[in-house]
């Protein structure tokens, strides 16, 4: 399993090997899209395996897969598996690009996922990144496997995270992000308890860790599952929403991920209200700007009738008298308001 320390080691060679063509807080930009395709590459390739001792061997379980891909979670068509990249020694930019968009072209769920970024990309007919800087980091990023037996689950949000941390907080660019740890994930999902065919909904959902981890939870209790999990998230910020759609087809999970903010735009209605889940679970912004009293005043969907929050999301809007709810905030936002 690859731990943290060695993802932290694996991720800041990836950095180094593009130090130089990018600022610092755009080394994300390009190192994440790569371990996307890792991630789903190996994934696939475990599938096949799997699929083998079914069909009898692998080529075999391919051909059948290429014709019929619903006998897998996603499909990765051959000259765009990870194998086949790592074999390119010449335009390597325009190759990469165009695996990239196959696969996305495979995979409708995944268009404007991970096919964002042209690594063939010029400026002034100067290439961003070079073929040689290219290469070096494909070679650093096939390092680790990254199987669903080989990373935690929520592998590219740790990713996003260091990258986020390391190299973009300094320059003021993190916008205050924050990554629930996962061991209190792994509390938060057991303390919902979520049973079989339940709707959980995360409305600050990031790369939806919490969210996969609660489906996960159910998987430890109940070995036979009927009726999975309903998952549903929504988040602002584009890179960590397409983290999240990425993991719900990874981990072949029913998600619906929708893009926006929460609190101005709450994207699950029924009709002209908010929908309501049976389970709730979110590690909510917090100290955001730009919402006030007005903002407050003129919400059309009541959500602060009892009051305001102090400076927090109004996750709870979403819970009904039977919900259950599980949330992660600092100790002062519990505190603030009250007289001790």
């Amino acid at each position: 399993m690859l731990d943290i320390k060695t993802l932290e080691t694996w991720l800041w060679n990836a950095a180094c090997s593009i130090r130089g063509a990018v600022d610092a807080p755009k080394f994300k930009d390009y190192i994440l899209p790569l371990v996307f395709v890792k991630r789903l590459s190996d994934v696939f390739e475990d599938e096949i395996k799997r699929l083998s001792e079914e069909f009898g061997d692998g080529e075999t379980a391919l051909e059948i897969v290429s014709k019929d891909h619903s006998l897998v979670r996603f499909f990765i068509p051959k000259q765009a598996a990870w194998q086949q990249i790592r074999k390119q020694t010449t335009k390597i930019g325009e190759k990469l690009t165009d695996a990239i968009r196959a696969i996305a072209k495979e995979n409708p769920k995944l268009q404007g996922v991970i096919d964002i970024v042209d690594f063939n990309a010029t400026v002034s007919g100067q290439r961003i990144i070079d073929d040689g800087k290219l290469s070096n980091m494909i070679e650093i990023i096939s390092r680790h496997r990254l199987g669903l037996k080989d990373a935690e689950p929520d592998i590219l949000g740790r990713a996003y995270e260091y990258l986020l941390r390391k190299f973009a907080e300094g320059q003021g660019q993190s916008a205050g992000e924050f990554y629930t740890p996962k061991e209190v994930g792994w509390i938060m999902a057991y303390i919902l308890d979520p049973k079989q065919g339940q709707e959980v909904y995360d409305p600050a959902c990031g790369s939806g860790g919490l969210l996969v981890k609660s489906q996960l939870a159910l998987k430890e209790k109940e070995k036979k599952i009927s009726k999975p999990l309903r998952l549903y998230g929504q988040e602002q910020n584009h890179v960590t929403y397409a983290m999240a759609k990425m993991n719900m087809i990874i981990h072949d999970m029913e998600g619906d991920i929708a893009i926006g903010d929460t609190l101005r735009n709450p994207k699950f209605l029924e009709g002209s209200v908010l929908k309501n889940f049976d389970l709730v679970v979110a590690n909510p912004m917090w100290n955001q700007d730009g919402y006030n009293s007005e903002f407050y005043e003129s919400d059309t969907f009541n959500r602060f009738n009892n009051g305001y929050p102090p400076a927090i999301s109004a996750s709870s809007a979403s819970i009904s008298s039977t919900s259950r709810y599980s949330s992660s905030l600092p100790l002062p936002i519990y505190l603030e308001g009250l007289k001790l």
